[in-house]
């Protein structure tokens, strides 16, 4: 069995060799909600984490979604919230010995060359299984402008002085970490339970203007989008915001441009006009949960890829995918293989889709069905430069300087100097270092060519015994992977 699947492997190996992009996020969500961290303490939970986020960098993910705010609480140091239970056990109670895990997360993401975007629940306030909240927490400074629902408490997305709120704890994040990003996930107004009504009664008559509820609701959330982008924009202007909204936005039934399916909807159930916030360009991508197997019935994967991508818009897409629902469904047109071959082959064959999400990383790192092993062997096989974000920064670094050669005790090094730089969007924050033989064509293009990308300014060589000549072209890229004009130097290994 072992045999075969290194056979399957090496040929879809090959076929996938040319396909891989050059420019591709290759996202995987680490959640605390699941309590795999409770209680954990820091030793431990450090060394949990960077075994995951060395096989997460083997299997090519080039940033990490890394879930700091599950229920109004805090996985990192703030004056604004409590502590969280998914990280200590109790909320507000502060890790001993004490650590800040997002500082820790942002170092650690950026050491291994990936991006490390803040997670966070925006409005869920308590979930089922927190039995207490800590004082400091925000229902107590007004319990009037939350609810409860099934369980959960919520804060009401009707009350402007949450929309206040929460936009002043994302600020808080952006501008004291070094986050590349701001992300939230798909719990708007919540999950909707048979025959029960959202409680929002009181926000409704207070600030509802006679205004048709479902509208009303999604204008909360609307103007909840449009106050977060405009926040971060101000705070960081290269922060990324993205959101991973439930994958289906309307069915068709409700509307002729919704998708061929019939299941809870964005728009309707959860009041997340996802369209709308692309269309306006208040989030920098879009990453809906397309968690279903290909022939679903319900929810057909092969259909929502093709109309999501339909409806991209002018921001980026990317899938997210479900590692353990793909690896247990096989391929309708090849039963011998689970669907990861065909999802992947759909999601690089789109228009507007520029790299997926795996839900959930830690599956990745198990190689839950050779998932991980395809990944770093066929599909993440090279490097990988972010997706282009123009209405950021489109401007390109100056390119790196003073490229030379020393040899040093421990072999050959190539060494360059930073570019000159005006201000912090044209700072160089990484470079991406080619190969190529001598004869050979400098497609710069071909992520095949790559050969690292460090945020050092050195780059060890290995010595072959002065046989082979080979060109080395350095290039910049600023925080939005704006990539400058090529250093080249020449030398024998």
């Amino acid at each position: 069995m072992r045999k075969i699947v290194s056979i399957l492997l090496l040929l879809l190996a090959v076929t996938a060799m040319a396909q891989n992009p050059k420019r591709e996020f290759r996202g995987a969500w680490i959640q605390c909600v699941n309590g795999q961290f409770q209680g954990m303490g820091r030793d431990a939970m450090q060394q949990t984490l960077s075994y995951q986020l060395d096989e997460l960098q083997k299997s090519g993910i080039n940033a990490i979604f890394f879930q700091v705010r599950a229920e109004g609480d805090a996985l990192y140091a703030s004056e604004l919230e409590p502590w969280s239970r998914y990280l200590t056990g109790q909320q507000g109670l502060a890790p001993n010995p004490y650590w800040d895990p997002l500082q820790w997360m942002v170092e650690q993401c950026h050491a291994r060359q990936m991006e490390c975007h803040a997670w966070i629940n925006p409005y869920r306030a308590k979930t089922k299984g927190t039995v207490a909240l800590a004082k400091n927490h925000a229902y107590f400074r007004s319990p009037g402008s939350f609810f409860n629902y099934e369980g959960l408490m919520i804060f009401d997305p009707g009350c402007p002085e949450n929309r206040d709120f929460i936009c002043q704890v994302a600020a808080d994040i952006v501008s004291r970490y070094d986050v590349d990003g701001l992300h939230i996930d798909d719990y708007f107004y919540p999950y909707p339970a048979a025959g029960v009504p959202i409680p929002d009664d009181a926000s409704y008559a207070e600030y509802g203007g006679g205004m048709d509820r479902a509208d009303w609701r999604r204008q909360n959330v609307n103007l909840f989008m449009k106050q977060m982008h405009e926040t971060l924009c101000r705070v960081k202007p290269w922060i990324k915001f993205g959101v991973a909204p439930f994958g289906i936005y309307r069915n068709k039934k409700n509307d002729p441009n919704g998708s061929e399916t019939n299941g809870l909807q964005n728009y309707d159930d959860l009041y997340a006009d996802v369209l709308l916030w692309v269309r306006e360009g208040w989030v920098d991508y879009n990453i809906p949960q397309i968690y279903w197997e290909i022939g679903n019935k319900a929810a057909d994967y092969d259909k929502l890829i093709h109309w999501w991508s339909a409806n991209a818009g002018e921001r980026p897409l990317y899938v997210g995918q479900d590692v353990t629902r793909t690896c247990n469904h096989p391929d309708p047109q090849n039963p011998q293989v689970h669907q990861m071959g065909r999802k992947y082959d759909l999601q690089r064959s789109l228009p507007g889709i520029y790299g997926s999400c795996q839900w959930y990383a830690k599956a990745v790192v198990d190689n839950v069905g050779n998932y991980g092993l395809t990944l770093r062997q066929v599909y993440h096989n090279t490097p990988a430069l972010q997706p282009l974000m123009p209405w950021i920064d489109k401007k390109a670094p100056g390119k790196p300087r003073k490229t030379k050669v020393v040899w040093t005790e421990d072999g050959p090094v190539l060494f360059w100097t930073a570019p000159k730089a005006k201000g912090v969007m044209d700072e160089a924050h990484q470079y991406v270092v080619y190969r190529f033989l001598k004869g050979e064509s400098q497609d710069l293009e071909d992520s095949r060519n790559i050969v690292c990308i460090t945020s050092d300014t050195f780059f060890p060589l290995s010595y072959e015994g002065g046989e082979n000549t080979y060109y080395y072209v350095v290039t910049a890229l600023d925080r939005m992977h704006n990539e400058s004009k090529s250093a080249k130097k020449k030398v024998k290994l």
